[in-house]
């Protein structure tokens, strides 16, 4: 038991930045895949119920609203 302890504490620094990158990685990797999932599935639900339409309204009235008070945006 103690071997083991012995060769993690003694590993060279490149084999330690080299796995914690790795690990970086594949962390971002399966948050990124994930969030996607679970963005497409509430995407799914909410097409089913006809929540989409809404926000496609909310967003285009916002949007009419800014340029409207802001006329300088529109190049």
């Amino acid at each position: 038991m103690s071997a083991n302890k012995h060769e993690y504490v003694n590993r060279p620094r490149k084999h330690i930045f080299l796995n914690n990158l790795l690990g970086g990685l594949a962390w971002g990797l399966g948050a990124t895949i994930g969030l996607s999932i679970i963005i497409a599935v509430l995407g799914i639900i909410g097409n089913h119920i006809g929540f989409i339409p809404f926000i496609g309204d909310f967003v285009s009235n916002t949007l009419n609203s800014v340029l409207q008070n802001n006329p300088q945006l529109v190049k």
